[in-house]
Order: structure tokens, then sequence, then C-alpha cells
């Protein structure tokens, strides 16, 4: 991971349908509106009985799955695992959802706050604007909308890690390998971004105004209605604005979020459903890297929390579009296809301002400066076709699901060069951020890469008793990616195919307890090469995993005791050695990194009124000679958070609260002197405190305190010496009125 933003996964798109398409699927919508089909009128005209059970079968299988509106700290099924539609104790691996909920309660507003709060995940930021996620030792790469993953890239971040939560559901985290639905990634876990969809025929919605720490400002409206008398053309809107200022010297952020959605029933078989949605985040002042550990005279730093390395001038712009098509149909043999078509457009526009070095106490030699701005622009396109359903064998029903993924990505970046601001800044302690803007050159094309990934995928569940259920499946991939990072690298290409397998089995002990195991596997193809030049084959994951799953309460409460193990077998790492007949380019090996542990998690309704969702995690993390490895990540994990609704009297108040705590990380840095020293980060927890009270039965307030101990703790940048502080004690208010 370099500080300047390197090349990754990026692909040119050619002869695709216009992105139009969406906008004028907006249209037809609205046209149903005026001119109901056939089986509009025939349903405003009278009640078919046949009709009124179809359309509840559709309505009950949806809500299997959607939170909004339960209450719950848990949901009935999942897909991020396999294609199958399974229950959460049904399903060979861990699984966790973050329901509407509890995005509600603890005040969660972007996908960082989630992984924050989610059993088995971990955050390591790099600075302000960029961080890495982590789960069971190993990065995570694999982030999805609906089912369908997005090759995101860190270093080139677009304000991924501030995605907010305003458009979506839930979010459903698997942990271990995930090929299956993922395709290429780590071994660590899948979070999935599960849409809002556009389902009351009544007009619904809500308002909320919220104010807190460091001048912080947000407004969230969403609304849903039927346009049309009989409730078969529906449609969502919701809008969200948030400004804030930082605990960072003259850091601020301002993020816009505009979502749209249309549902319409073709027929009471048949669904289409549509949509657009925007982000647009402005970051003032954002830190590239962090802060350095040393002082020059290589004693360690101790910096205020509120310190930055950056400049007044300093900026880093993104936007985010998506469009996105589907057609959900149910065949009367109780099968169901879906068809997709999603388009995802990220830019990114940056004036950074990166300090390197260790200050000199006496201002005698200055820490040197470099300025850099870059413009990036990925569009990503994505289809998709999955058919599922019950099949009957050996006088027994069963369930298959198989499907075909189709995903280009077009990556291209631009950098315009600084003519001045090199001059280092001598008194670094005193330093406030003001530094003189540069003068830019004009853009010239700095890298860019194309990535085309294709998969085909099964999955069928047999039921071969009562109690015991087999999931077998598999997914045949083609992953290419071409990229040229002109300044650094000569192009390359990478053309890999992977048989990914996946098998578990579940038996029911009890009516309410079952035990599970499953294997499954990942893939992640690299260029680099070895000494001979040959490039190293991909990196294959391997997830095993065995536990106890319960549920109790009808469903109401889930529960789950896991025992895994991963292993990441050829990870490419350097050798030092430069290759005979190149310039510069480093030989590497791979290498094999081991995971083990063990992970208890329970979530759901303990009482009538009383929430929870807590989980512990535990492992260790080794290479093939048995020493540590990736020890910037946490192996200890707590998270939890409670809520609960008094009775009586008083039940228009809920009190909640939560601890997230992880035990130390550390890393090995070079320090002034030349030699490699430990930086650890001691254990910690975060405690958080919440308060609602509901003013009427359509207004209720709501009062979040974030880091309630004021803990001050950091997080490490291992190849530059460098740390980032986290968020001190912050509260936040807000209000909110649904009708």
């Amino acid at each position: 991971m370099s500080l300047s933003p390197d090349l990754h996964a990026n692909v040119r798109v050619a002869g695709l349908p216009p992105l139009a398409l969406a906008i004028h699927m907006l249209a037809v919508g609205a046209a149903f509106t005026a001119l109901p089909t056939q089986a509009q009128e025939a349903e405003a005209a009278e009640a078919d009985s046949s009709v009124m059970l179809e359309s509840v079968t559709v309505t009950a299988e949806r809500e299997q799955s959607v939170t909004e509106g339960t209450r719950s700290y848990t949901t009935g099924a999942a897909r991020t695992a396999t294609p199958l539609n399974l229950p959460l104790r049904e399903t060979p691996q861990s699984v966790t959802v973050v329901t509407q909920q509890r995005i509600e309660d603890q005040d969660l507003r972007t996908i960082l706050d989630v992984v924050n709060n989610t059993t088995g995940v971990s955050v390591n930021r790099y600075e302000t604007n960029r961080a890495q996620f982590n789960a069971r030792g190993f990065e995570i790469n694999a982030l999805m909308i609906d089912g369908v993953p997005t090759i995101w890239e860190q270093p080139w971040s677009s304000g991924e890690i501030f995605s907010s939560l305003a458009m979506y559901d839930r979010v459903e985290v698997v942990r271990g390998a995930n090929g299956l639905m993922a395709g290429a990634g780590d071994p660590s876990a899948s979070l999935n971004l599960v849409r809002k969809r556009a389902s009351s025929r009544e007009l619904t919605g809500s308002v909320e105004l919220s104010a807190g720490t460091w001048d912080t400002y947000g407004t969230l409206g969403d609304v849903s209605m039927a346009l049309n008398e009989a409730g078969t053309v529906r449609a969502r809107l919701v809008g969200e604005f948030n400004d804030s200022d930082s605990w960072v010297d003259l850091h601020g952020n301002r993020r816009e979020t505009l979502y749209g959605t249309m549902d319409i029933d073709l027929t009471p078989d048949t669904t289409l459903w549509f949509g657009l949605s925007r982000q647009e985040s402005k970051s003032d002042s954002p830190m590239w890297g962090g802060l350095p550990i040393w002082y020059a005279d290589g004693s360690r730093t101790d910096w205020s929390r509120s310190k930055t390395s950056s400049a007044d001038w300093s900026k880093w712009d993104s936007s985010y579009e998506t469009y996105f098509v589907n057609l959900d149909h149910s065949f009367a043999n109780g099968w169901q296809a879906s068809l997709g078509y999603n388009r995802g457009e990220r830019d990114g526009d940056s004036y950074l301002f990166y300090v390197s070095g260790n200050p000199d106490r006496t201002g005698a030699v200055p820490m040197s400066t470099f300025p850099g701005s870059y413009k990036t622009r990925t569009v990503q396109d994505d289809y998709s076709i999955r058919f599922n359903g019950p099949v009957a064998l050996f006088g027994r029903d069963h369930e298959l699901a198989f499907g075909y993924v189709y995903s280009e990505q077009d990556f291209d970046a631009d950098s315009r060069m600084a003519l001045t601001g090199f001059q280092g800044i001598p008194d670094f302690d005193g330093y406030n951020g003001h530094f003189p803007a540069p003068i830019w050159s004009g853009r010239a094309p700095y890298s860019y890469g194309e990535t085309t990934q294709k998969g085909l995928y099964a999955a069928t569940r047999l039921h071969l008793t009562d109690d015991l259920k087999l999931i077998v499946g598999a997914r045949d991939s083609r992953y290419e990616k071409n990229t040229d990072d002109a300044p650094f690298d000569s192009p390359s290409r990478v053309d890999e195919h992977e048989l990914t397998p996946y098998a578990g089995i579940v038996y029911d002990l009890t009516e309410n307890l079952s035990a599970y195991a499953s294997y499954t596997e990942i893939f992640l193809p690299q260029s680099v090469r070895d000494i001979n030049r040959r490039q190293l084959a991909p990196i294959v994951g391997e997830s095993y995993e065995t536990g106890l799953k319960a549920e109790f309460f009808e469903g109401r409460l889930n529960a789950t005791a896991a025992i895994f193990q991963i292993k990441q077998d050829g990870l490419g790492q350097s050798t030092g050695v430069v290759i005979p007949g190149t310039l510069g380019e480093f030989a590497y090996e791979a290498s094999d990194v081991t995971s083990k542990g063990f992970e208890l998690e329970v979530s759901g309704e303990l009482a009538p009124g009383w929430n929870l969702a807590a989980g512990y995690t535990q492992f260790d993390v080794e290479d093939a000679d048995g020493n540590d490895a990736n020890t910037r990540y946490p192996t200890k994990l707590v998270r939890a958070f409670t809520t609960y609704r008094l009775p009586g009297a008083l039940n228009k108040l809920t009190v909640g609260g939560g601890v997230n705590w992880q035990d130390s990380v550390y890393t090995y840095a070079t320090n002034p002197a030349g030699n490699s020293e430990k930086i650890e980060q001691d254990a910690y927890a975060l405690v958080s405190l919440m308060a609602r009270y509901d003013v009427t039965d359509n207004l209720s307030a709501q009062l979040n305190v974030d880091n309630l101990t004021d803990e001050k703790y950091f997080d490490l940048f291992d190849a530059y010496g460098a740390l980032t502080y986290g968020a001190p004690r912050s509260v936040t208010a807000s209000a909110k009125y649904r009708f």
C-alpha cells in the first residue's frame, strides 16, 4: 500500500447499453401511473382470490429478509453466502445482519460505522479518508450491493468508506471465504448492502433532523407511496444531507445522497424494479498519510488528536452514481427468475498534501512536503441472471439455484504535477495547516486498468432426511485484468480461470439447535513475478468452519458458536532481489498464511422490548514458519450493543449502550536511526450510550454518545511509521417524525 494512489483493477467498457436505460425505465414507470395495464385494471375492478394468494406469497418471501419496520436485531433469511435464500440457522457459515433497527439505534450513518460495530470485523484507518476493512486476519475487498460484487481499490478511494446507509435496508456480513458469490477476493468476509425497496402501497415515510459534536448537522427524508389506485406502481425517494467539521484541525466533510426507486407489478407474478442514486462527498483539508511516530532524535511523538498534516487548500471530492434495473418473475411451479443490470460510476478529484520524515525539534531540518493531485474515474457494468426453485427427488423436496454474472470495469487516473510546494516545513510542532498553495501543471495520464469478471455458479440444498441438509455448489470464474501504471511499472496482464467449490452440511439436533460444517474457497489473481519472470499463480483462500446455531422465540433470537480455520495459499511476498534484465522489478515468492480461531455471537430479542447484538472473536494468524502475520489487525474482538424499552408507564423511553473492545496490535517500522522498532497500540474499549423518547406516536427524540470515556487510540500505517488517531467523545441529538 503506497501513499500515492496506486493502479489497481480497472476496465474500459465498450459497446454497452447507454446509461439512459435506467432513466428510460423511470419514464416507463411514470407512464404506468397514467396507463394501467389490463392486469392493473383487473385488480382494481375485482378481488380475484387466486391473484391475492400469489401476491401474498411473494410478499411473505420478501419479508423473510427485509428488516425495516420489524424493530428486530435479526432477520429471517440471507442470500450473501449462497444464491439460496436460507434462514440464518440453516446457513453453514457465520452471518451477521445489521438491521434497520440497529442502524437507527446506534446512529450508524456510513459503511465505516457498520464495520466498526459488527462481530468479527475491524477497521485500520490510514488517514482521514481511507481505511482497510479486515476480518479473521485478512483484508476485506468484497463489497457487494444487492449481491453484486463491486471492485473496490482502497488506494484510489472515492469515498467508499463513507458510503451512506440512507438507501439501504440492511447490511449482511458473511465471514470467511465467499468465492461462490463474490468471485475474486480474500478469505476474510463479504459485506452486502441491500437496497430499500418501494414496497409500501400507502403514503409512509419519515423526516429526521440531527446535530452533534464538531458542528455536525444532518437531515434525512424517506418517502414511499403508491402511484396508482391499485397499488401496483410504487415509488420511494430518499434524500440525506450531512455537514460536519472534525476533531482534526481544518478537516470537514459534506455528504449529499439522493436515492429513487420504483416497483411495478407488471403481473401478479412479475415485478420490474429499478432506480438510481447519487452520493456526493466533499472533504476539506483531508490528511494524506498519518502523523509521524518519531522525532528526528528518535524520541516518540505524542500529538494532540486535532493535529493535522494537511493544508488549508487541500481537498478530496468524490461522487458515486448508480443506475439499476431488475426484473423478477415467479412461475406457477415455485421457481423464480431474476434479471439484473447495474452501472456504477465513481469520480474522484483530489488536491492533496503529503508530509514525510521526522520533525526536528530545533527546526534545523525541515520535514519534506509533496503536493499531489489526481482525477480518477471508475465505471463498472454488471449483468446477472439467476434461477432458483424447488426440485423433487427421491420422494423429497430440495432447492436449486444457478446463475451467471458478468462484470466489466474501466478505470482511468490523471495527475496534475505540482510545480511548487516542495520547500518543506521547518517547525512541524507549530504547523497549523497554513502552507502556500502550489502551482499545478495541466492534467496528464497517470494510470489505467481494465478488469473483466465472468462467473457461472450453481448451488443446491438437499434434504437428505428431515433433520439433515447438504448444501453443495461451485462457481466457474474467469478473471482478466490489464493495467498500466506508467510512472512506475510496465503494463501487466492477468488472465486466470478458477473453479471454486462450496460444501456445507446442517443437522438439526433439536427443534431449536443445529450443528453445521462447511468448506469453501476464494481466489485472488496477482500480477507479481518470480525470479524467473514467471507470474505467480492466484492466491487461493480456503475456509473450514464448524459450529452450532440456535434459534429461539420463533426466529426472533439467533445464536452461533463457530470454530474456523482459514488458509491463504500463494500470497506473493517480495524477496528484495531485482529480477535480472528488468528496470528494478523485485522478484516475489509465494507464501502461506493460516488463521485459526473461534467466534460467539447472539442477536435478536432476549425478551419483549430487549434487543441485543453481541459477539466475541478470537484467532491467531501465522505464516508458514509459525511467525505472527498481519499483526496490524486485532485478533481478539468484542462487539456488543443492547437496548431496552422500559415497561409500564415508562414505555415511551428506550435506553441502550454498548462496547467495542479490541486487543493490542503492532507493527515494525524503521526509526530515524535506521533500525526496526516495534510500534504498538494497547488494547482499548470504546463505550457508547443511547436514549430515545417517544414524544408522540409519530415523533421521537434520540441522544447518542460515542467513546463515552474519551479513549485516545490510533491506527497504524505499516510501511511509513505513521499513525492516525481515532475519534474522541462525541454526542449526537436527533428528532424523527414518522408518518
